[in-house]
């Protein structure tokens, strides 16, 4: 998810808490923020995650009159690829393919009046054979968030999982 510009408001910051159901006051009181260690408004740990309502490309955000990949098996209609077909589905995501984990390494609070960008890279790349799924290819993906000044600001790392076989619920 190559991001060029997400700029960072309170109100993001805020609505954001909010729909995570975190009511901790240091997201969005600034008298409470500015007792506070921090200083000040800080995001939540998984903000950055907000950044692909920023990539008008972003595979799973809604399209108006398009159909698109949302979650749940078939939810939208569009039958799911096969691995190596000629899509724009990543690896490891699709039919067989699922998030595995997400890792964050904070480099320093994300803040109000914040810009950021991110820049995507591939990480590591392993196989574990299943028993029920067959081979288990795992692919990482490395998010770079950095703010205006150029400073790294948080890494992101995900690991996809793509499986041989379909497993039936």
């Amino acid at each position: 998810m190559p991001v060029e510009r997400f700029p960072v408001e309170a109100s993001h910051i805020l609505m954001f808490a909010r729909s995570i159901g975190d009511p901790n006051p240091i997201y969005q009181s600034e008298s409470y923020a500015a007792a506070a260690e921090t200083g000040g408004i800080i995001a939540p740990p998984t903000f950055v995650q907000a950044s692909a309502q920023f990539d008008e490309n972003y595979r799973l955000r809604p399209k108006i009159g398009e159909p698109w990949m949302g979650s749940g098996k078939d939810a939208t209609g569009i039958p799911p690829k096969e691995p190596g077909e000629d899509d724009d589905t990543p690896t490891g995501m699709g039919a067989r393919g699922l998030h595995a984990e997400q890792h964050y390494e904070y480099h320093r609070h994300i803040r109000p009046g914040d810009v950021l960008n991110a820049t995507v890279k591939p990480g590591e790349t392993w196989e574990k054979q299943s028993k029920r799924a067959g081979l288990l290819k795992f692919s990482e993906t490395v998010t770079e968030y950095r703010d205006q000044n150029g400073e790294l600001v948080i890494t992101a790392r995900s690991v996809g999982v793509q499986t041989e076989k379909a497993v039936e619920g």
